[in-house]
């Protein structure tokens, strides 16, 4: 019997989340999910959706990934004259979401986004595999191009131009940091009727904490 979009559905009934257990810090509490998370053995726990929007309020978003995290914000890298690059230079604000399904858990990330600073950047592409920083240069990103050959003859040019060299991270590549302002902490629970903590930064920098109906 075939199944009918309407159908699916989940009980959601692994934990609960509370406003009185919940750390007073969210850096300190997503930490912590990380760590859990991290612990369960789930495949790219960083993989993360990464809203924006252009200057006339034109929605977008894609799958990227996190790649470090402290109290100054949530990183991640990529082509500067992408998509997304061009959006976050008319409009620096981004949401970013993780699904955790296997322990039921969302998190948003809203607030404000910055350049990383440059040897930040560099010391991440300086870590990435020989491919992946050949890819940098040789694919414009979000750009029209004319087919898959056109995409490795180009890789092909520019791993035949760094042969044997050191690579250097390209101008128009590097990373993003998302400050936040909001972050919001669901854990799934039985008959939709999940858990919100919301933290809401003040203009004083202490974290407001509320939860949310469902």
């Amino acid at each position: 019997m075939t199944t009918t979009i309407a159908d699916i559905r989940k009980e959601y009934k692994l934990q609960s989340l509370s406003e009185k257990d919940v750390l007073k810090d969210p850096f300190a509490q997503f930490n912590k999910w990380w760590q859990e998370i991290i612990n369960s053995n789930i495949d790219e726990p960083n993989a993360m959706t990464l809203a924006t929007a252009s200057s006339d309020g034109m929605p977008d978003a894609r799958i990227v990934l996190l790649k470090g995290f402290d109290e100054k914000g949530f990183a991640f890298y990529t082509n500067y004259n992408s998509t997304k690059g061009q959006q976050l230079l008319e409009n620096p604000r981004a949401t970013l979401v993780f699904f955790w399904k296997e322990l039921e858990r969302q998190v948003r990330i809203s607030g404000l986004v910055s350049l990383a600073p440059g040897n930040m950047s560099d010391d991440y592409f300086n870590s990435r595999p020989l491919g992946s920083r050949i890819g940098a240069w040789a694919s414009p990103q979000s750009e029209t191009i004319e087919s898959r050959e056109w995409l490795e003859e180009n890789e092909q040019r520019i791993t035949t131009v760094w042969a044997g060299k050191t690579i250097p991270r390209p101008g128009h590549w590097g990373g993003y940091v998302v400050k936040p302002v909001k972050m919001e902490f669901w854990q799934g629970r039985p008959s939709r009727l999940h858990d919100r903590i919301l933290y809401t930064l003040q203009n004083t920098g202490v974290w407001k904490i509320e939860r949310l109906a469902p």
